[in-house]
């Protein structure tokens, strides 16, 4: 994309009302550059998160990614397949323009044709939706394909934007045409891959947002963002390198906030052959079959000194495949404690006194010090006398091979972008066919387990719906499917007299920083 500036034909006027208070100006730098203004365009962490600060959804996701109400207050299903909307009454556009039942038809209605040659669209979240009218101004009503437990959680993912845009291209509000939204704050301007600038909303429906104006700087380069903040040439950055946690923890001028991640890191094992590549016990079979070998191999791991020595303290260990606070979280499901001489025994009731041979195979640049973590795992399952090997790959390399199953043990890592359990379980434990499983590269395979996970999708009431989940989470961590070892951490450092509560999906978004 060409070195452009947007200017929005509102930036003369935006900043002419004083904010009361100390600085009113905020300055943020940013890991990753927005690829698009257009909400609905690409599915992307940088471009939706930029998109919560402009745009609301009928619903929105907490810092722990639970729904709330946003241009909805309140929701109700007239039967399995229809879901009735009461909107919020006097909210406003940014250009003044009325909300109305109107602009979320055509909201909907637009995803499609924005979804047009998008790496990766939200058509998704709108397929099931086969109807949706406004009965009145403020009502708005939507059929589904068949019962859709996680309409809501799609729907956290539309931005609602005024009825005329329902045509606009995406090309159009790249040019600045139509970034318009009932968000917090209004667009002023974006410099592509070096700032976007907005300015407070003080007709937000909400609280008003603190800062006056906002700027947005990106540092792809993981030092120069760490030198601004440490500089003071901004007040707050995201995704701070492990290296330098405890660089940024030692400052008197600045504080570090960590909070867990929706990503699980998570070990994967061949279960579906009885003869494996790369794991064989003495008789030549595949030891991973077994409950107890996987069981032991859990045990083994220190998941505590993995966070505070290889992450920095950047992670969560973890016991199962979404952190506390999730939809589905199991809270009698605890973390496998480091028990080394139980792993042994374990080994040795399973018939492998003397361990076994095996190949661990990890990418090595796609995520945070996955290299490192899978050599240390692998010296953890050393010590209990498995003869381990760690072999680790560029992940274009590493993904590709690992889906076609030519390995025994790996490393993965999977987001959990719905806000609830159903969004990992699914793809990584469920039998694998040509609709269901598609990130289960160990061919893990229970039918109580798919019959669980299943009922869940089809329940609408949330009660009997969390606790399918809970079951299905139940059965695959006690067969142990996948070895869950830690949620990764995301992080920001902010000054000393600011502070954010930090979010689990990693967005940064000003208008939760607040003045001390």
């Amino acid at each position: 994309m060409k070195f452009l500036t947007i200017a929005a034909a509102l930036a003369a006027s935006v900043f002419a009302v004083p904010f009361a208070g100390h600085a009113t100006d905020l300055t943020v730098g940013l890991a990753a550059s927005t690829t698009s203004m257009d909400p609905q365009f690409y599915v992307v962490g940088p471009n939706s998160a930029m998109a919560r600060n402009i745009f609301d959804g009928l619903v929105n996701q907490d810092a722990k990614q639970q729904i709330q109400p946003a241009l909805a207050t309140s929701w109700k299903t007239i039967d399995d397949t229809t879901w009735e909307f009461k909107l919020r009454p006097g909210v406003k556009f940014h250009d003044g323009s009325d909300f109305t039942a109107e602009d979320v038809v055509a909201s909907i209605k637009r995803v499609p044709l924005a979804s047009k040659n998008s790496p990766s669209s939200f058509a998704a979240y709108v397929k099931a939706i086969t109807e949706i009218t406004a009965v009145d101004p403020l009502t708005v009503r939507i059929k589904t394909d068949g019962p859709t437990p996680l309409l809501l959680n799609n729907l956290s993912r539309i931005a609602i934007l005024p009825a005329e845009m329902e045509k606009t291209t995406t090309e159009e509000m790249n040019s600045g045409k139509g970034v318009i939204g009932t968000g917090p704050f209004k667009f002023v301007s974006w410099t592509p891959d070096d700032n976007i600038v907005v300015a407070r909303n003080d007709d937000y429906w909400g609280e008003k947002a603190a800062w006056e104006k906002v700027t947005f700087r990106v540092f792809k380069n993981a030092s120069a963002r760490v030198a601004a903040m440490l500089s003071g040439d901004v007040d707050m950055i995201e995704s701070i390198p492990t290296a330098d946690t405890r660089k940024l923890q030692a400052s008197d001028k600045l504080k570090v906030v960590n909070v867990a991640g929706n990503r699980i890191m998570y070990l994967h094992m061949d279960q579906g052959r009885e003869e494996s590549p790369f794991a064989k016990g003495p008789d030549g079979k595949n030891p991973l079959l077994k409950p107890e070998v996987r069981r032991a191999l859990s045990l083994s791991i220190n998941r505590e000194a993995l966070v505070d020595r290889i992450m920095d303290g950047q992670g969560v260990p973890a016991g199962q495949v979404v952190p506390e606070g999730y939809f589905g979280y199991d809270p009698a499901i605890k973390v496998d404690p480091y028990d080394p001489n139980k792993a042994k025994q374990l080994l040795a009731d399973a018939g492998y006194p003397d361990g076994f041979s095996l190949t661990f195979h990890a990418s090595n640049d796609r995520y945070p010090n996955d290299s490192k973590v899978a050599q240390a795992v692998g010296q953890f399952f050393s010590r209990i006398g498995i003869k381990t090997e760690v072999a680790t790959l560029p992940g274009s390399v590493y993904f590709t091979r690992a889906s076609a199953l030519e390995f025994s043990f790996i490393m993965g890592g999977a987001a959990v972008e719905t806000g609830e359990a159903s969004g990992v379980l699914g793809p990584i434990l469920e039998t694998y066919g040509e609709k269901a499983g598609q990130g289960n590269r160990g061919r893990y395979s229970n039918p109580e387990f798919d019959k669980a996970l299943n009922e869940a999708r089809g329940t609408l009431d949330d009660t009997k719906r969390e606790e399918l989940l809970k079951k299905a989470t139940e059965i695959a961590m006690t067969d142990l499917g996948v070895i869950p070892v830690f949620y990764l951490a995301n992080t920001w450092a902010v000054n000393k007299d600011l502070s954010y509560e930090g979010r689990s999906d990693g967005y940064t978004l000003p208008y939760y920083v607040k003045q001390n």
